[in-house]
């Protein structure tokens, strides 16, 4: 089946994308799961951190999970920030049915949609006790993918657009 990794900043969609493309997977009678990041961290990796090395362990960590339900016949779909390119290949090595898809949005518009305040909390000064040292994209790296077998821009496209165009792709590529 598919392995489908999202990647994008945080805010751009993911989630979102991914819950709504599920919804219409299951409706039309496939079998579909997704990996959300924000919630596996919690559960599975509570012990890591957000240093490079532990954001690879996470993505290595949820991606066998998503790749276990794909070989098994379920479309899993992997929505996490994923900020580092040598991780999402990594992930690839899975084989042809890992796909990487980009949740693009730009930053200015992120920072002001900002729905969980990472932004704002991003770019207090330096000291300031609520300030967020590690957000992907403005404290921490953040490396668009070099070859995304998709791309959805949040920046331009609805909601309801971002989710058709993920559902089309995963209905092209399901039997690959």
């Amino acid at each position: 089946m598919l392995f489908i990794q999202l990647t994008g900043l945080s805010g751009s969609g993911k989630s979102t994308i991914a819950n709504g493309v599920k919804k219409l997977l299951e409706s039309n009678g496939f079998r579909a799961v997704v990996i959300d990041g924000d919630i596996y961290r919690k559960k599975l990796c509570p012990d890591l951190g957000f240093s490079k090395e532990d954001r690879h362990e996470n993505i290595r960590r949820l991606g066998f999970i998503s790749n276990q339900f794909a070989v098994n016949g379920i479309i899993s779909i992997l929505a996490a920030i994923n900020p580092y390119e040598e991780i999402r290949k990594e992930l690839l090595l899975f084989g042809p049915h890992v796909k990487t898809v980009w949740i693009d949005c730009h930053l200015d518009l992120l920072i002001k949609r900002d729905t969980k305040q990472l932004y704002k909390k991003a770019m207090l000064p330096d000291g300031h006790p609520d300030k967020i040292n590690n957000l992907s994209g403005v404290n921490d790296p953040y490396e668009p993918p070099e070859t995304p077998n998709l791309i959805i821009s949040t920046s331009f496209e609805s909601e309801e657009t971002s989710i058709k165009k993920l559902y089309d792709y995963i209905m092209l590529n399901i039997n690959d």
